[in-house]
């Protein structure tokens, strides 16, 4: 099943992101196939990253939750917020 992670920033942490990218990048990484997007969102100016969307092709809610928990990024105190719900997608068609 998909998973769409909606992860928002602590205001003020662009500098948390940019020490940790790498190991988030790689985190990222270990999920190969099962990764279907990820990128950064951006604040107004259209520059600078304030927050992540991912999504995932996980077995269920409680895979969802490790995989947020075991991200760098929320392991380093990133997030304000992340919202995790199930996906489909409809469009275009596969």
């Amino acid at each position: 099943m998909l998973f769409v992670f909606f992860c928002t920033d602590k205001a003020g942490r662009v500098g948390v992101r940019q020490e940790n990218r790498t190991a988030h990048l790689a985190y990222l990484d270990q999920y190969g196939d099962k990764l279907f997007l990820a990128g950064p969102t951006l604040a107004d100016d259209g520059t600078t990253m304030n927050g992540s969307l991912i999504i995932l092709d996980l077995a269920d809610l409680a895979e969802a939750k490790a995989f947020a928990a075991g991200d760098p990024y929320a392991k380093a105190g990133l997030f304000e917020s992340v919202q995790i719900r199930p996906w489909k997608k409809a469009r275009p068609p596969a």
